[in-house]
C-alpha cells in the first residue's frame, strides 16, 4: 500500500520538539560531555487493540517461563552446552554458572536472588501476526526513555495539535499509557527494601548498577536512578573493574562495597559482551578472567541480581530457539498451565538449528528472504539476511554451527502514512516506517513485582523497511510511542 504523503514542519515545531526531548533527558551524552537527542517520531505507530491485549496478556507469562527456566540449573547445563562449545563467550558464561551452581552432581545453591527485569521484543507480522524477535534479559534498558517518549507525544499532542493529528493513521487511535520508569522503579524498589528488611539492613536500601565504561547511554539510566531515589533507595554506579577492587563480603554473606556498605541489588547494564569485561592493564593470560571473577562473586552472596549468570543464558537465542521447537505440553515443567503454554507458542516465530541438512535445505529450497541468521550477540549487528546467508553459512565450520540459528523473517505492518523523523535536529519523512514492541516485566524470585502483575511499561522503536538494523544507538531506528484501534 502506498503511504499517504503529509508536509514537513515548521523549524519552530522541530527546535521545540528537540528542546524538550534534551530537557526531560532523552539524550545521549557525547564525547565531549554535550547531549545529543535521541532520533525520535513526531507522532506515534498504531496497532488493533487486540494484538496489544494479546500482547499484554502473554508478555509476563513469557517472563513466568523464563524465570523457571533460569532456576532449572541441569537444564541449562544438558541443553546449552553445545552452544556453549561454539561461542567463546558463553562458554565463559557457561563456566561460570558452572562455578557458581555446580554440575548436575554436585549442585549447589548461590546465596543471590534473582531480579529478573526483561524486554520481549514483538514485531507485528503481516501474515503470521505479532511474533517475538528476541528475549532481553540483561541491559534490558531504556524503559525510561520509552514512557518518555509517550510523554513526548502528548507534549506534542497539546502544543501543536495540527502537527500531531495531521501524523496520526487514524484520528480515531488511543494513546496508549506508558509506565515503563515508574512500574521498573517500583519492581527494583520493592525487591531491594525486602532484601533489606529480610537482612536487618540499617540504612537506606541500595541499588548498584554495573555500568560500561565511557557509555553514552548514560541519561535513560540516570533516569531510572532519579526515580529509585524518589522511592527512597541510596543509588551508585560502578564498573566492573572498579568492583574488582572494591567488594568485599559482610555478615550474614552481605555483598559490601567500599565507602558505600551493604547493597541490595545489583542491575546490570553491562556484561552482554566480552569488553564489558576486558581490563588490558591487568595483562592476563586469560582474557577477561579477572572482571568476569567479580560477576560469579557478586552471586554468591545475599544480593537481588539481574541478570543472574543462568537469566542470560536462558534468554539467549539457543534457549529461544529450544522453547520454540519443543511441544508447548513441556513448559508445563516450569509450572505454566497448558492454556497459558499455548499462548506463549503463539508468538514464537519458526526457529532452525543450523547443521548440515539444514544448510543443505536453505541452498536449494528456502525463500532466503523469509529467514534472518543470528548468531548469539545482543544489540544491533549481529544478524544476516537474504543472499548474505548463505555466504555466512558457506564460512563457518561445523564446530561454530551451534552459535547460529536461522529464525523466520518478520515483515511488519509499514504506516498508513508517512512520518517525519527527527534525528539531529533534521527532519526527514519516512514512507515506510515500520515498528517493533518490547514489553517490559519485572518478577522477584519467580513473582511479579509491579501494580500491574508483572508488566512494566514498553518501548516502541521505529525504522525504515528498508532498514535492517532498527536500535536506536547501532542502526536508524527512532524512539517512539502507541496508540490503539478498534
Amino acid at each position: 500500500m502506498k503511504t499517504e504523503k503529509i508536509p514537513l514542519i515548521s523549524q519552530q515545531a522541530i527546535e521545540d520538539a528537540c528542546e524538550w526531548t534534551i530537557m526531560h533527558g532523552v539524550a545521549f551524552r557525547q564525547s565531549d560531555n554535550t547531549a545529543r537527542h535521541c532520533p525520535f517520531s513526531i507522532a506515534p505507530m498504531t496497532m488493533q487493540r487486540d494484538v496489544y491485549e494479546h500482547l499484554l496478556k502473554v508478555a509476563p507469562l513469557i517472563t513466568n517461563l523464563i524465570s523457571s527456566v533460569s532456576e532449572d540449573h541441569d537444564f541449562l547445563q544438558t541443553t546449552l552446552g553445545d552452544m556453549a562449545k561454539a561461542d567463546p563467550f558463553f562458554d565463559r558464561l557457561m563456566s561460570l554458572h558452572l562455578k557458581a551452581h555446580g554440575d548436575i552432581n554436585d549442585r549447589r545453591v548461590p546465596a543471590r536472588q534473582p531480579l529478573l527485569l526483561m524486554r520481549t521484543d514483538f514485531m507485528d507480522d503481516r501474515r503470521h501476526g505479532a511474533k517475538v524477535i528476541e528475549f532481553n534479559g540483561i541491559a534490558a534498558g531504556m524503559a525510561p526513555f520509552g514512557q518518555r517518549a509517550t510523554e513526548f507525544h502528548g507534549f506534542m499532542k497539546n502544543q501543536w495539535p495540527e502537527i500531531y493529528h495531521n501524523s496520526l493513521e487514524a484520528n480515531s487511535a488511543t494513546p496508549v499509557d506508558n509506565v515503563g520508569l515508574e512500574q521498573i522503579a517500583y519492581g527494583i524498589a520493592t525487591t531491594a527494601r525486602k532484601i533489606n528488611t529480610d537482612l536487618n539492613g540499617q540504612r537506606k536500601p541500595t541499588f548498584l548498577m554495573v555500568v560500561q565504561k565511557n557509555e553514552d547511554n548514560v541519561y535513560d539510566q540516570h533516569l531510572l536512578e532519579v526515580e529509585l531515589q524518589k522511592l527512597g533507595l541510596y543509588t551508585v554506579r560502578r564498573t566492573f573493574e572498579q568492583l574488582s577492587s572494591q567488594l568485599s563480603t559482610g555478615d550474614n554473606q552481605r555483598l559490601m562495597l567500599a565507602g558505600v556498605g551493604a547493597i541490595d541489588v545489583v542491575y546490570l547494564r553491562a556484561g552482554y559482551q566480552y569488553i564489558d569485561y576486558c581490563a588490558p592493564e591487568l595483562n592476563e593470560s586469560v582474557c577477561c578472567h579477572t572482571l568476569s571473577q567479580t560477576r560469579l562473586f557478586i552471586e554468591q552472596h545475599h544480593v537481588a541480581v539481574n541478570a543472574t549468570i543462568s537469566q542470560q543464558l536462558a534468554t539467549s537465542k539457543s534457549m529461544q530457539m529450544l522453547l520454540t521447537m519443543m511441544p508447548a505440553e513441556e513448559y508445563i515443567r516450569w509450572g505454566l498451565n497448558l492454556e497459558e503454554a499455548q499462548l506463549v507458542k503463539s508468538v514464537l516465530a519458526d526457529m532452525k538449528p543450523i547443521n548440515t541438512s539444514t544448510i543443505e535445505w536453505f541452498n536449494t529450497s528456502a525463500n532466503k528472504q523469509e529467514w534472518v541468521l543470528k548468531n548469539q550477540g545482543e544489540g544491533g549487528g549481529h544478524c544476516v539476511f537474504g543472499e548474505g546467508i548463505s555466504d555466512k553459512l558457506s564460512q563457518l565450520v561445523p564446530e561454530e554451527y551451534d552459535a547460529w540459528a536461522l529464525m523466520q523473517r518478520l515483515y511488519p505492518h509499514e504506516r498508513e502514512k508517512a512520518t517525519i523523523a527527527v534525528r539531529d535536529a533534521q527532519q526527514t519523512l519516512v514512507d515506510d516506517l515500520v515498528s517493533e514492541i518490547g514489553l517490559f516485566t519485572a518478577y522477584f524470585n519467580g513473582e511479579p513485582v509491579t501494580q500491574y502483575d508483572g508488566y512494566a511499561g514498553y518501548l516502541i522503536r521505529s525504522k525504515p523497511a528498508s532498514e535492517n538494523e532498527g536500535g536506536i544507538h547501532s542502526g536508524k531506528g527512532i524512539l517512539d510511542s502507541l496508540t490503539i484501534i478498534d
